[in-house]
């Protein structure tokens, strides 16, 4: 052993002038360091420990070293450790801690009311699933009762909104004072999301489910067709084309200018992109341009089509398809043209490159890929 390391292990280094020397408890087996608190040296042994109060009671652990400079490194993970796990104070009742949590996500500035709205429908949902939680004590809920109740949920929702009113519970009990450790909600798993298969409308089908909603009878069925053919030919999202103007629309450059929907009030991306105007989109643009008054602001009348393409569906006996399966049909529509997944990705507004579409469309350029290696010969 080197005469550096004997001195480390010996004693820590003595402390230069206007320091404060160690201090040896009276009973001779115990030294303190003044200028390293919570450090402590067992003589008889030569180890070091750390000491802490944790919810009034003293807290000593062994660091498991006779080192001072590496007790010195460990006392920092001890301390963290240890003060992470004192409890706050628990009062009151749950529902004021979600009165706290609502007021706390109502003043959120960066975060979008579409956001905003949905964790005050998971705490909807939460109440409505669990009808007493809202005079219950925080320090009262147990794990035995958020197990119950999240047996009840995930029978009625699906497994991201689980998830998200699951969360949703986590943060309401943290702000009621129930530390991670003592916070019964984190005993409950979040459940596993599965990638939802894309059952999609072949092209004959998707002719046909436009003339079922033509011919319904309503008097928006006309304009609820127009919006089925705009998502499909646009690949937006339905809070997308309802804010797509006249003023958007530039037919001389062929291309849309869509306000971006899914955009973070923090991120720093451009708020707006332009969608190419492929030629189906361009003959429903002149059919409605010419039909619509002059006056009219918003591309599409009608500012939701849900009903109708249920009631489509369901009379064709095909899949149930929603708004944002349009957004679907459009890339997948996009790439077995032979449109490269980036490109795709960009009119789509996407931000990683082609990540996430190449995630749900991959698929698509491999049966491309093989249908056209068919057509190679020699």
């Amino acid at each position: 052993m080197s005469t550096r390391e004997a001195n480390q292990r010996a004693d820590p280094p003595t402390p230069r002038r206007g320091r404060s020397e160690p201090n040896t408890s009276r009973d001779g087996k115990w030294k303190t360091f003044p200028r390293v608190p919570n450090l402590l040296l067992y003589l008889p042994s030569g180890m070091f420990y750390g000491r802490v109060k944790v919810g009034g009671k003293i807290v000593r652990q062994s660091l498991a070293t006779d080192v001072f400079t590496t007790a010195r490194l460990r006392l920092a993970d001890f301390l963290i450790d240890h003060r992470s796990r004192v409890r706050r104070s628990v009062t009151g009742t749950f529902g004021e801690a979600r009165l706290s949590y609502e007021a706390y996500l109502n003043a959120d500035h960066a975060l979008k009311e579409t956001s905003k709205n949905y964790r005050h429908n998971c705490i909807k949902a939460l109440l409505r699933t669990w009808p007493d939680l809202d005079v219950s004590p925080p320090e009262k809920i147990t794990e035995a009762d958020c197990r119950a109740w999240a047996s009840r949920f995930a029978a009625e929702y699906d497994e991201q909104f689980f998830n998200n009113t699951l969360g949703t519970l986590r943060r309401i009990l943290e702000l009621a004072g129930l530390g991670r450790d003592d916070n019964p909600a984190f005993k409950v798993k979040r459940l596993g999301v599965k990638a939802k298969e894309l059952k999609l409308p072949e092209p004959a089908q998707f002719d046909a489910l436009l003339r079922e909603i033509e011919t319904a009878g309503a008097r928006q069925s006309q304009h609820c067709a127009d919006l089925v053919r705009f998502l499909a030919f646009s690949g937006c999202r339905i809070s997308e084309a309802r804010n797509v103007n006249w003023s958007d629309v530039d037919l001389a450059r062929q291309e849309i200018r869509v306000q971006t929907g899914k955009r973070s009030k923090t991120s720093g991306a451009s708020p707006v992109r332009f969608v190419p105007v492929i030629p189906p989109m361009r003959e429903l643009l002149e059919r409605l341009k010419a039909v619509n008054p002059p006056q009219e602001a918003r591309v599409c009348t009608v500012g939701e089509c849900e009903k109708s393409l249920t009631r489509a569906c369901k009379l064709l006996g095909i899949s149930r398809i929603t708004h944002h399966d349009l957004r679907h049909l459009f890339a997948t529509r996009c790439i077995e043209a032979g449109v490269d997944i980036p490109t795709v990705s960009r009119w789509l507004g996407h931000l990683d490159g082609g990540a996430l579409a190449m995630r749900i469309y991959g698929h698509l350029r491999s049966q491309h890929s093989h249908e056209m290696a068919r057509k190679v010969c020699f």
